[in-house]
């Protein structure tokens, strides 16, 4: 076994190869960070605030753009990305639909089909209502469900078989009942589903605590249940976690960037050291605790490994769900 002085030079060696390939490549040219989602959710915000940090602290000689091309539950984006085999020039804010896609039979592009850089943090689901709503609480909307799971209409982004569904599918599991006996409606983003639950036209919104939390303080939507381990601060401290609720679940969304496939070692060591250096900045710090994000830095090959973990689990969420095709 490794003494901790040889560990702790292992891990130094490879920082300066990682440094050493991250310096043989940089951008030439305007760099695309292409979202899936229409502007407003949290991969648009994910692939924004990547952006602003690159640029305003000059960790890239380039251009950098965010692109959003929404639809298809992200496989418009994932075939753009797919095309520009070995062009490092060209990113993706990725999600769990990366996955849940392919397993779905929605797009035949797999997390196989990209080069990993690194997941940035988790995003944990929340379960919100129009403060009108007769679902006043966790308990609620338990009860509804129980008695009748298509007298809830549940909202949420980017497809059918999203983490989002997911995410509605396992608090089901929970209490009992059936996931696929689920009323669900897939928008092209987050946003979009927020506007219908403010507008009365669904009852329940999956979604990250980010996108709902300057609602929730404005009295315009309320959230009955965190998908989280514990409570968040801010707006939503008094929001109980469904554990709390003596409910067992605990759920997120990893946002992530990853690039095509055939991107070169040295290509790939330059984004990682890239975003790294994001992470570690007061500004990044900052919105991870605005959006409710939690810290979750995962690079490389690890990230790839996983990626591979999370398929095997979330397939068998979706077998239940009666939408697993591969």
């Amino acid at each position: 076994m490794l003494k901790r002085p040889l560990l702790a030079f292992a891990a130094f060696a490879l920082l300066c190869v990682d440094s050493a390939l991250a310096q043989s490549w940089s951008p030439q040219k305007n760099v695309e960070i292409v979202v899936g989602s229409a502007p407003g959710g949290s991969n648009d915000k994910t692939g924004r605030t990547v952006e602003k940090i690159l640029s305003e602290k000059k960790l890239v000689p380039t251009t950098i753009t965010v692109n959003n091309k929404p639809g298809g539950g992200g496989n418009i984006s994932l075939t753009y990305v797919s095309q520009k085999v070995g062009d490092a020039h060209f990113l993706a804010v990725a999600t769990p639909s990366l996955l849940t896609n392919h397993i779905v039979g929605q797009g035949s592009l797999n997390y196989t089909d990209f080069t990993p850089i690194a997941s940035l943090f988790n995003d944990y689901i929340v379960f919100a209502v129009n403060p009108e709503s007769s679902i006043k609480n966790g308990r609620d909307l338990v009860e509804r469900l129980k008695k009748d799971p298509k007298s809830v209409s549940i909202g949420f982004a980017t497809a059918l078989g999203s983490h989002n569904h997911i995410g509605a599918g396992l608090l089901m599991k929970a209490i009992g009942g059936e996931a696929k006996a689920l009323k669900a409606i897939a928008f092209k983003g987050s946003a979009e589903a927020i506007t219908a639950l403010l507008g009365g036209h669904i009852d329940l919104v999956t979604t990250a605590a980010g996108n709902v939390d300057a609602q929730v303080a404005a009295g315009k939507l309320r959230i009955v249940g965190v998908a989280a381990n514990q409570r968040f601060t801010g707006a939503l401290a008094t929001v109980p976690t469904w554990k709390e609720q003596g409910i067992n679940v605990v759920f997120g969304g990893w946002r992530a960037i990853i690039g095509p496939r055939g991107m070169s070692a040295a290509q790939s060591a330059y984004w990682e050291n890239a975003l790294r250096k994001v992470v570690e900045t007061p500004e990044w710090k900052q919105d991870l605790e605005k959006n409710y994000w939690s810290d979750d830095f995962v690079a490389g090959e690890n990230f790839r490994k996983e990626m591979a973990a999370d398929y095997v689990s979330m397939k068998s969420v979706l077998v239940d769900l009666g939408l697993a095709k591969n």
